[in-house]
């Protein structure tokens, strides 16, 4: 029992995680019916920014974050602006190449800046030995449940702002349609640039929140942003509660399978989120709390 629930724990607090990725992805879908493939290197690069806070000018391990967030978002702002507001915004394939490139060419400008040698990076919670909750014999650490009460904070945050503010209007009519959009006076460039700003940041906090579990370097997003992508097909890619539910979802699987079917291995991780995503397209693709949406003809 103790080792279920220890499972059960792992796997929660690593979908809220996930879960906040996921609602980076769902923030640029919502405002324009793309995903964003680079979103993980972007998360990568703001959380870069941060360390580089830290250990070179000893700024304060939460104003370095900060810090990363506010430059990740304004990067992405300019990003929105020089390559991806040029296209026709109901074309969606060339946008979705761009972000494919933007993947390939911030991890190599990462790599350039910062090598890829694996690095540690600070937490913002206690990291002791005693510094853990005992929930049935199993562990709940400190850090863990730290980093899924600002994950469940933000979603809530965003959830409460958007869905009661004119520019998470503006998300929804802009992704459903652009022309009618513009013709309701809705600024459809600014729109969708305060999406990616917003995705940006909330991707570098999840950055900053995932670091220290792991280690630092180029390519430390592309296995949680592949998780996160299950989470938002799961949770639905136009909900942002759904980001939520869909991460602690996935986790809880992925903890679960991996766990209890010894022969399948750690490395079946992705196969599982890959599973996730072939199975909701084919018999649910609006997700658990997506709005299923109906093409007139």
């Amino acid at each position: 029992m103790t080792l279920y629930l220890q499972r059960v724990i792992d796997g929660a607090t690593n979908g809220v995680l996930y879960g906040m990725v996921a609602l980076a992805l769902v923030l640029v879908f919502k405002a324009t019916g793309v995903i964003n493939f680079a979103q993980g290197a972007m998360a990568m690069f703001g959380t870069f920014l941060a360390f580089t806070a830290v250990d070179k000018w000893a700024v304060p391990l939460v104003v370095a974050i900060l810090i990363g967030m506010v430059l990740s978002a304004g990067a992405a702002a300019g990003i929105e602006r020089v390559l991806i507001r040029p296209f026709d915004p109901s074309n969606h394939l060339p946008i979705i190449i761009v972000t494919l490139a933007l993947y390939l060419a911030l991890n190599a400008l990462a790599a350039l800046l910062w090598g890829f040698d694996p690095r540690g990076f600070p937490t913002l919670f206690p990291t002791g030995s005693d510094d853990y909750l005992s929930i049935g014999g199993a562990r709940l650490y400190y850090t863990k449940l730290g980093t899924a009460l600002v994950a469940v904070a933000v979603v809530v945050a965003l959830h409460l702002t958007l869905s009661r503010s004119r520019l998470g209007l503006a998300f929804r009519c802009v992704a459903s349609n652009v022309e009618s959009s513009r013709l309701l006076g809705v600024h459809i460039g600014r729109t969708v640039q305060s999406s990616w700003a917003i995705a940006a940041a909330v991707g570098t906090l999840a950055g900053c929140l995932a670091a220290p579990t792991t280690y630092l370097d180029p390519t430390f997003m592309d296995k949680i942003l592949i998780y996160a992508f299950a989470a938002a097909t799961l949770g639905g890619l136009d909900s942002i509660a759904g980001a939520l539910v869909g991460g602690v979802v996935t986790g809880l699987a992925i903890a679960l399978l991996t766990g209890y079917i010894p022969w399948l291995g750690g490395e079946f991780a992705l196969g599982c989120a890959f599973f996730v995503i072939i199975a909701v397209l084919q018999f649910k693709p609006s997700g658990l709390l997506g709005r299923r949406t109906q093409d007139r003809v």
